[in-house]
């Protein structure tokens, strides 16, 4: 199910449902939430208190025969203290859920981006980064608001209204009482209408929002092809009409804004109104006191301050509502990739790999691989060949179990892939794929991933091992220097060289490289190929390549043609045969 599908519930009704869901994340800090529900209940009682101590220094005041210097200074300190007291106790409230809120803020982030991880390959590449990070942003932002605005702010309002309405009614009389429940709900009823026409307004400008963020996200990730083809201008226009439909969407939002708080305003101005003419009445005709006139106006100031932005906050519940839904969306998405718990990890003799009838498909209709069967000897190595689109890097994919395939079956030392532990699997194989893709960090923390824990000694071997050690040492940084995002600031050489680096700091048993040297020149292509060979010694390893000339030295290769093998052996073998591999290597050569 799709987030925009809980947009558009939420837009009908607010999902509180979200609240049981979010629950279990807040329980770890019981007594934070004890403390500040008591704040809560003191700053409101101090704020319903304020108003009587201010009628009674009036009262006091207006009284001829009062002294001026004793009780009415006193009280003037308590009502000081009282709005003190409310700021304050709102304030430690604040602070103590504010741990709490955060915590849970940080606990599901953090399963929410574990699970992306944990997903398969083909959730991610249906999925927009950046409106993916935009989604997790906004539902850990919601949780925040729901829980500042909602808990502690709009539902203690409505709390104080009923406790001010009932002594109204104690005090006043029946008018006393009907006018400010009638403008509060009018208030309420007015806010939740305009509100519910507002939306597709904001909904409008947040999608126009997200459409601009990802644009500019894909466009940045894509800044090598973005340079190649000299579309800087091209980028910029279609970045410019998302903004342009932003700009749009948010000067509608504004208006709509606009009319919802000029409602709001004349139906606060208008209760005020009634009620202070009332009371005005009755202080005339002897039955109130210049204290109560204060008394009522305090209230009813009170009561509406903190409705003004009810608007605000019931689009705002509803929108978190909908952005946590959408976060507990992405928990709910299952990989595809049947993955058991209880699996034992991989079990390695040599690493032996074999394919047994292996078919698979990325849609239905369009058939990659077809009844593929062969078999990789321990410490051997296999070498890939064939067109393009002929299934090569499938294979790759099939073994490191990025897919599972649609029939036949994949083992590794006689054992079925998906019957072993995924991460023990993964472990296993070591990758050098062609397009090597580096974090904006420095030289030795790429190098590094490879293996975290890998001690300094073993970092420094893995790079003479590469023979990365004579560019290091040319670097006035050395190992400190940063490459740039996605390694913008090396040659495809070196990326290729951190990329070995990277696999040796690993030390796979399985090597896999997927046309590792395709995209370098014949100098660096030589360098590369002796690197790995270096690397694969001992190893089985696995060589997906166009150009054949660098599998010449395989044990075996296999030749691929419309997803089908067509011809193995070695290279002189299928040389002799005369057929796919030998038409392939004269191409090549000529």
């Amino acid at each position: 199910m799709r987030p925009s599908h809980y947009a558009e519930e939420a837009d009908r009704a607010i999902n509180w449902r979200v609240l049981a869901l979010i629950w279990p994340y807040l329980l770890e800090y019981r007594s934070r939430i004890t403390l500040a529900l008591l704040c809560l209940l003191a700053a409101k009682a101090a704020s319903v208190g304020g108003p009587f101590i201010l009628k009674a220094v009036v009262d006091r005041l207006d009284s001829p025969g009062e002294q001026l210097l004793a009780a009415p200074i006193a009280l003037v300190v308590a009502y000081g203290l009282a709005r003190l007291s409310m700021t304050l106790l709102g304030e430690l409230r604040d602070t103590l859920f504010g741990r709490v809120t955060e915590r849970a803020m940080r606990r599901l982030g953090l399963q929410v981006f574990e699970h992306l991880h944990s997903l398969d390959i083909g959730f991610h590449l249906e999925r927009r980064t950046g409106g993916l990070a935009r989604d997790i942003e906004r539902g850990t932002n919601g949780i925040s608001f729901l829980m500042r605005f909602f808990v502690f702010n709009i539902a203690p309002t409505f709390i104080e209204i009923a406790l001010v309405v009932v002594l109204f009614q104690f005090n006043y009389g029946v008018a006393f009482a009907l006018i400010p429940l009638a403008a509060v709900v009018l208030y309420v009823g007015f806010s939740v209408v305009a509100t519910e026409w507002r939306t597709e307004h904001v909904r409008a400008a947040n999608r126009a929002d997200s459409a601009s963020n990802t644009r500019a996200v894909d466009s940045l990730l894509n800044y090598e092809t973005v340079k190649y083809f000299n579309n800087e201008r091209y980028e910029a226009v279609h970045y410019d009409s998302e903004l342009a439909n932003w700009e749009q969407a948010r000067r509608r939002s504004r208006l709509s804004l606009f009319w919802l708080n000029s409602g709001q305003a004349l139906v606060i101005a208008a209760a005020i109104t009634a009620m202070l003419a009332l009371a005005a009445q009755r202080v005339a005709a002897g039955d109130l006191t210049l204290g109560d006139f204060v008394l009522i106006n305090a209230f009813m100031v009170q009561l509406f301050v903190p409705l003004n932005f009810l608007g605000f906050v019931y689009r705002e519940i509803k929108s978190s509502t909908a952005n946590i839904e959408n976060l507990f969306a992405l928990l709910r998405v299952q990989p595809q990739l049947a993955q058991d718990d209880q699996a034992p990890a991989l079990q390695l003799r040599g690493g032996e790999i074999c394919f047994n009838h292996v078919s698979f498909s990325y849609q239905r209709e369009r058939q990659i691989l077809n009844n593929i069967s062969f078999t990789v000897a321990a410490g051997s190595s296999l070498a890939i060949v064939g067109a393009s689109g002929a299934g090569k890097s499938t294979i790759a994919k099939l073994l490191f179990r990025f897919y599972d395939p649609s029939a036949g079956s994949i083992t590794v030392d006689g054992q079925p892939l998906p019957s072993v532990e995924l991460a023990s699997l993964r472990r296993a194989i070591g990758v050098v794929p062609q397009d090597t893709v580096l974090f904006n960090g420095t030289l030795r923390e790429n190098i590094r991933y490879g293996r975290p824990d890998a001690s300094d000694h073993e970092l420094l071997e893995a790079v003479r091992l590469a023979h990365l050690d004579s560019f290091v040492d040319k670097l006035p940084d050395g190992l400190e220097s940063v490459v740039g995002e996605r390694g913008l600031k090396l040659s495809g050489g070196e990326k290729q060289r951190v990329a070995i680096a990277r696999t040796i700091l690993k030390r796979p048993a399985i090597l896999l490289f997927d046309e590792a040297t395709s995209s370098l020149d014949s100098h660096a292509e030589q360098s590369i190929l002796r690197a790995l060979k270096q690397l694969a010694a001992g190893h089985t390893s696995v060589t997906i390549a166009h150009r054949l000339s660098t599998v010449v030295d395989a044990d075996q290769i296999i030749v691929l043609s419309g997803g089908e093998i067509v011809e193995t052996g070695t290279h002189q073998q299928l040389l002799a045969a005369q057929g796919h591999y030998t038409a392939l290597w004269q191409a090549q050569q000529s």
